[in-house]
């Protein structure tokens, strides 16, 4: 049993860790600041990419805590939004395989995307660091694959929406990833100043998952209208096969429409 006193002991505790986090978070996001200015100033070099962005939706999907749900929450936008381009960020490939969807891009060092998803015929884009090295260059060469290769600073998930925002995604929508400040503390990692600062960069086209599914309406398609519209006729067949003087009528009004024809 936990008294009062010893409640509060460890509420204040809790905060101070707050503070510090904060105040490691800040400083990092200053040193990505001076070190990853690219980042920012849209610096980075893209190759042409087969996959077209241009005025269209993006759903960049990263395998975070609770990726799923959204992805099942975002099903009426995916088949209502005029099929929008799903780009994986690694093993994020392995779980829309999963929920029966098929990214166009994958991103990231590719090391934990497994065979199946690499092989699904999505675009493969490594994520390389800007001294040149990739790790995931040659697992991909290895399984005879081929990518395209992407220098910047990061993480791989910074370089899945700059890749969406810079070739004219009109809007992105992120699943699994970081939104606010304690579910980026909560990760407790350098690299997501680098996500917080391309989020700045990208702007009013970033959306999460969470607030698209709550505030997308599908609009009704027209399969609902005519099952109405199927029973209904059922129904008034029904009432009138069952009805002695509506039957006869129906008979009459049929025999009237046969003459006239």
């Amino acid at each position: 049993m936990l008294d009062l006193a010893r409640i509060c002991a460890e509420t204040e505790a809790r905060r101070s860790e707050i503070g510090e986090a904060l105040e490691r978070f800040a400083h990092n996001t200053i040193e990505h600041m001076r070190e990853e200015r690219e980042l920012l100033a849209g610096r980075i070099e893209l190759p042409r990419f087969a996959t077209d962005f241009r005025d269209r939706s993006a759903l960049v999907v990263v395998r975070g805590v609770g990726h799923q749900r959204d992805l099942r929450a975002l099903r009426p936008f995916h088949q209502g939004h005029g099929a929008p381009v799903i780009v994986a960020v690694d093993g994020a490939a392995e779980a829309l395989l999963e929920e029966g969807l098929t990214p166009n891009m994958i991103v990231g060092d590719m090391d934990s995307a497994g065979g199946a998803a690499l092989r699904c015929g999505a675009e493969l884009v490594v994520h390389s660091y800007p001294d040149g090295g990739a790790p995931g260059r040659r697992r991909l060469e290895e399984l005879g694959l081929n990518f395209k290769l992407v220098p910047a600073p990061g993480t791989s998930q910074d370089v899945a929406l700059l890749i969406a925002a810079e070739k004219g995604a009109r809007l992105i929508v992120s699943v699994g990833s970081q939104f606010n400040l304690v579910e980026f503390l909560d990760r407790n990692r350098q690299g997501m100043s680098s996500t917080f600062l391309t989020r700045l960069r990208i702007g009013e086209i970033l959306v999460d998952a969470k607030g698209v599914s709550r505030l997308y309406q599908p609009r009704p398609g027209l399969t609902p209208l005519l099952v109405v519209i199927a029973a209904g006729l059922i129904a008034l067949i029904a009432v009138i096969w069952m009805t002695p003087a509506l039957r006869d009528l129906g008979e009459l009004l049929w025999l009237k429409l046969q003459l006239l024809a």
